[in-house]
């Protein structure tokens, strides 16, 4: 196994940083990857995330560095792997991210077994081109009402994700046992996506995966006080009236969003002028799964 892919201690930055090997980082995905839920407007998209954090990182000392980010929220695990897979080969990255099938399991009910074959297909032909791949184990999402439904699902397959990474010699990124996740301020009030925080604490794991020097240093949240149970209910029905249901109706009436394309859609230097905001729809693909009462 390459030395740069086996599991290390974090390692920070120092006067002298080791050198990384990789010079050309592709990411693929959902709205995870395309940094829902850390705006910023001064990043291409108006959008940071733990994606863009980490191709900061990679970028010091490796003035040759290009970054590239086709991650689209709202897709599903298989249009994730026929939309972007062949972009990401033809710019011959040499480290790719791949993140999917999270929307298949948690609003469509998609069998894990079968998403794991998917996206075991989907590394293969990565790896066969000799970039570094790094996927991910999926968060715990056991506190959230409506979605603790699925935990068993997510938990199927997050370890079949772990056999297709032994396989393929890929790097995992668990982010179930990444418990620092399961505290309220790691994510956007939305419950869907992560916080600015929360994509921090990611590109952190990230990094340390890798086994890649780096300056990010475990941000200690605020202990919040501990919530009555009347108070956390009145904060579900406050979230459903905010975010669920004008998702829910809006999916019903079929109403039409702009055609959204990916932020970074070529490899280019990490910084450089960004670009206002684009379009921002909800990352939720389908009402059936609440309407089937699941």
């Amino acid at each position: 196994m390459n030395a740069w892919k086996q599991h290390r201690p974090p390692r920070y930055a120092s006067a002298d940083p080791a050198p990384h090997p990789w010079h050309r980082f592709v990411a693929l995905g959902d709205s995870f990857t395309e940094g829902v839920g850390d705006p910023k407007p001064q990043s291409q998209g108006g959008l940071r995330g733990w994606a863009d954090r980490v191709a900061e990182e990679l970028s010091v000392g490796q003035p040759d560095f290009a970054y590239a980010n086709l991650a689209v929220r709202g897709l599903m695990l298989q249009q994730i792997l026929d939309q972007q897979i062949g972009p990401a080969l033809a710019v011959k990255p040499d480290l790719v991210t791949l993140s999917g099938g999270g929307n298949d399991i948690v609003f469509r009910r998609s069998d894990p077994d079968k998403l794991a074959a998917k996206i075991d297909a989907g590394v293969d032909q990565l790896t066969r081109s000799g970039a570094t791949v790094v996927l991910f184990a999926g968060p715990d999402w056991g506190a959230t009402p409506v979605f603790s439904q699925i935990r068993g699902k997510v938990a199927i397959f997050n370890e079949n994700l772990h056999v297709v990474a032994s396989r393929h010699d890929a790097v995992m990124v668990d982010l179930w046992c990444l418990r620092d996740l399961t505290r309220p301020g790691m994510w956007d009030p939305d419950r869907l996506h992560f916080s600015p925080l929360g994509h921090h604490t990611i590109a952190i794991a990230v990094l340390n995966a890798l086994a890649v020097t780096h300056t990010l240093r475990p941000l200690q949240p605020k202990t919040l006080p501990p919530r009555s149970w009347k108070e956390a209910r009145a904060e579900d029905l406050v979230w459903a009236r905010a975010y669920l249901v004008p998702w829910v109706l809006r999916q019903i009436r079929h109403a039409t969003e702009a055609e959204l394309t990916p932020k970074r859609p070529r490899p280019g230097p990490v910084f450089g002028t960004g670009r206002p905001p684009g379009p921002s729809p909800a990352d939720l693909p389908s009402p059936q799964f609440f309407l089937k009462g699941a």
